[in-house]
């Protein structure tokens, strides 16, 4: 009996040991991370680390990686184990691409390498299906380079010129690289050149030494200027945010080829004043877009997929600070936080899964420049 009765407390007490970290695992999954790119102005400022609790309405935000020059945007491996950022700069070997070791606090980066990126204000970096190519866009450089990487260690194997200008003077002057995107195949990626108004199609093949090549220019309307690519979640639909007019246009795809279906513009009929569209995202459920315009509008605009195929608006909705640079969603599509340049701070919306509409919760936080959010486990 007193053998039962020891049993039985060792049983009561495993169970209640289970309940607590079974608990303790469901307030893990109540918090959203965010890997915050930044322009810095002083040693203090860099990479940060964005914590959202919902449950609290509140965000928590630090500094994980000081000292690195506008770490603008940054990215990681699907494993999370590397983290890499640019640092937007120019000089005589152009700005630069570090990687770092991403450590399980989260709290800490322990930095890799460096390399020069042969043009300069390196803008956007992209990883390739099989992480071991990274290709960063230079922006004021007007090129294209691809760095081979092994364990974090970062080795260019190519740079790709692009030239050519466009309608706009001010901004169209000359080649302007502004992102590269792989295709849902991975055989493809398409590089947005804002300067030539043109999309680059580029055949990618892992392995060989010089892993791109050209293939096509798809020449996009004069003054368009596009910026940011993603696809649908088929894979059968592209979505260009083209900055220099706010339009969102929608071009069918596959197999390489695409096609213009829609242009749908980011702002009013009523609207008069500067554009800037910047950011372009797919909810992860893939039945709504959103992208976000800078200048004097300072909005997120919301489209969904009608019965006919076309993509029609939702709301053109108050991004709730100045310049949203970008935004992001949450893995799960409840929420949607933009971060704002001008306004140093980062809002928070919920988004309604349904109808895709968004509503400002009232949550949000001060930080430094934050002009990039990238999602983190």
């Amino acid at each position: 009996m007193k053998n039962l009765l020891i049993i039985s407390l060792i049983i009561a007490l495993y169970a209640c040991k289970q309940k607590e970290s079974d608990m303790e695992k469901s307030q893990e999954l109540l918090s959203y991370k965010f890997l915050v790119g930044t322009y810095t102005d002083s040693e203090e400022q860099g990479i940060d680390l964005l914590t959202f609790f919902p449950e609290k309405d509140s965000l928590s935000l630090e500094t994980i990686a000081k000292g690195i020059s506008n770490p603008s945007f940054v990215l990681t491996g699907k494993n999370q184990e590397f983290l890499y950022t640019v640092s937007e700069n120019a000089g005589e070997n152009g700005g630069q691409i570090l990687s770092f070791e991403l450590k399980d606090s989260r709290t800490a980066l322990q930095i890799l390498d460096s390399a020069f990126t042969a043009g300069d204000h390196p803008c956007h970096i992209a990883i390739s299906p099989d992480e071991k190519y990274i290709l960063v866009s230079n922006y004021s450089g007007g090129n294209l380079a691809v760095f081979k990487v092994t364990n974090g260690n970062l080795e260019r194997v190519q740079v790709i010129q692009h030239q050519g200008s466009s309608l706009n003077k001010s901004r169209q002057e000359s080649a302007h690289v502004h992102s590269a995107t792989f295709d849902p195949t991975g055989e493809y990626v398409w590089v947005a050149d804002l300067g030539s108004d043109e999309l680059y199609r580029y055949k990618f093949e892992s392995g060989l030494e010089n892993p791109l090549s050209f293939e096509e220019k798809i020449p996009m309307t004069s003054g368009d200027g596009p910026r940011h690519l993603a696809f649908s979640k088929d894979g059968k639909e592209l979505f260009v945010v083209q900055e220099l007019t706010s339009i969102l246009e929608v071009f069918s795809y596959g197999n390489g080829q695409m096609k213009s279906k829609q242009r749908l513009p980011l702002f009013s009929e009523e609207f008069k004043g500067a554009l800037g569209a910047a950011e372009v995202r797919v909810s992860p459920d893939g039945r709504h877009v959103y992208a976000s315009n800078r200048g004097d509008s300072n909005s997120i605009s919301a489209f969904r997929k009608n019965e006919s195929g076309n993509y029609e608006l939702i709301q053109h909705y108050s991004s709730g600070g100045k310049m949203p640079r970008n935004f992001n969603l949450t893995s799960d599509g409840k929420y949607l936080l933009a971060a704002h340049q001008e306004s140093h701070e980062i809002v928070v919306f919920e988004r309604n899964a349904e109808t895709g509409e968004l509503a400002n919760t009232g949550i949000s936080i001060q930080g430094h420049k934050p002009v990039y959010l990238h999602p983190i486990q």
